[in-house]
């Protein structure tokens, strides 16, 4: 393998790069758009749920009790209801997924230390938002419930009862909570696998279409250098991708960077030529642009987005699903940049995912030299 020839491919597929806006476009415009769409759009945090209120009490002790909800950063009071019908109306319009009925009685079985129950009607329409928002109002309902008994134990004058458990809860790597802190590393690692693929499964296709293979047959030019020569624009391309999604997501998203960026960028660099490698391949095998596109989305899409843990999570997927995540290689890099990203982890802990990046690569792209011949069939 000669470095000139090496070279003179790659200059050649810079140029192309260059001159097609489109591949450019593909390159980097689509990732950063990417990038922002799913940053914002996309998130797990279920908070101002839409509430409305009837309280058939209207008393200071069922204001205290509602205050608990409108106060809490996670229900926004959108009304006040005055019977089941305009409750019923409110969650069928989507105006409210959470309705709280206080009955008349409420504050005098509160002063009397009887307890008093409240309903909570709840759209279960969207399961995860309904358990969510039940989980809140039954927080908000045991919180305001200790203050009331508190409050009965002073004013009897008894002593306060000390408690048998405190619990003090410590978030460790996310303190703040927030999805976006976990999905936009996951995000990297599919945009990343999805335009790596992309991008390649064109090369080698387009060349059979506009004839220029035939001229690359001629040349001396070998299998491994052909190969190698088209991987490096892209690799520079993926390199400067992922370069723009750190700065995005340290001066847009401002997620944390606790882990080393060298060590971002070198796993990133074995998965993007196990990418790239993947789209030579198809587009080896295929011949044809639009067949190797559509593959390649097949192939790299659909299990970087449902597959690798970027959204949902493997441990809840069903047994055999759970077993085939194994081979897709995107599982292996959202486990290591969310790592790197929120935990500061090191290779030490993260050997044995890097060690599946680096022989997927290693096995791609021999596969890729292999199926490559020069000459024309």
């Amino acid at each position: 393998m000669k470095a000139k020839r090496v070279s003179a491919v790659a200059r050649k597929e810079f140029l192309h790069v260059l001159r097609d806006w489109r591949s450019l476009g593909i390159g980097i415009a689509i990732p950063l758009v990417m990038l922002f769409l799913f940053g914002y759009a996309l998130t797990l945090d279920v908070d101002r749920v839409p509430l409305v209120v009837w309280d058939q009490s209207q008393t200071p002790a069922s204001r205290s009790f509602v205050s608990g909800f409108s106060a809490s950063r996670y229900f926004q009071l959108v009304g006040q209801a005055q019977g089941y019908g305009e409750i019923e109306r409110a969650i069928e319009a989507r105006r409210a997924v959470i309705a709280l009925v206080v009955p008349v009685d409420f504050a005098g079985k509160i002063s009397s230390g009887r307890g008093a129950s409240v309903q909570a009607i709840i759209d279960g329409s969207d399961s995860n938002v309904a358990s969510y928002a039940l989980g809140y109002a039954e927080g908000v309902t045991r919180t305001y419930s200790n203050e009331v008994t508190l409050d009965a134990v002073r004013r009897g004058g008894l002593p306060q009862p000390a408690s048998g458990l405190d619990l003090e809860p410590r978030v460790w790597f996310n303190s703040d909570m927030e999805s976006r802190n976990y999905i936009f590393p996951g995000l990297i690692a599919v945009v990343m696998m999805v335009i790596a693929a992309l991008l390649t499964s064109l090369t080698v296709a387009r060349e059979w279409e506009v004839g220029t293979m035939e001229q690359l047959i001629a040349t001396p030019v070998t299998c491994g250098e052909l190969i190698l020569g088209k991987l490096i624009p892209y690799f520079c391309i993926g390199m400067l991708d992922l370069l723009l999604a750190v700065l995005v997501g340290e001066f847009v998203f401002h997620i944390p960077l606790r882990g080393e960026l060298w060590l971002i960028f070198a796993s990133c660099s074995v998965f993007l030529v196990g990418a790239l490698s993947l789209g030579i391949l198809i587009s080896i095998v295929t011949r044809s642009q639009f067949l190797s596109s559509q593959i390649a989305l097949v192939a790299t899409m659909l299990p970087a987005f449902l597959l690798s843990g970027f959204v949902f999570p493997i441990a809840n997927m069903p047994y055999p699903i759970q077993l085939f995540t194994h081979v897709v290689t995107a599982r292996y890099f959202v486990t290591l940049l969310r790592g790197i990203y929120l935990k500061g982890l090191g290779l030490r802990l993260l050997f044995g995912e890097a060690l599946f990046l680096l022989a997927f690569a290693a096995l791609v792209l021999t596969l890729a030299h292999h199926k490559l011949r020069k000459k024309i069939e």
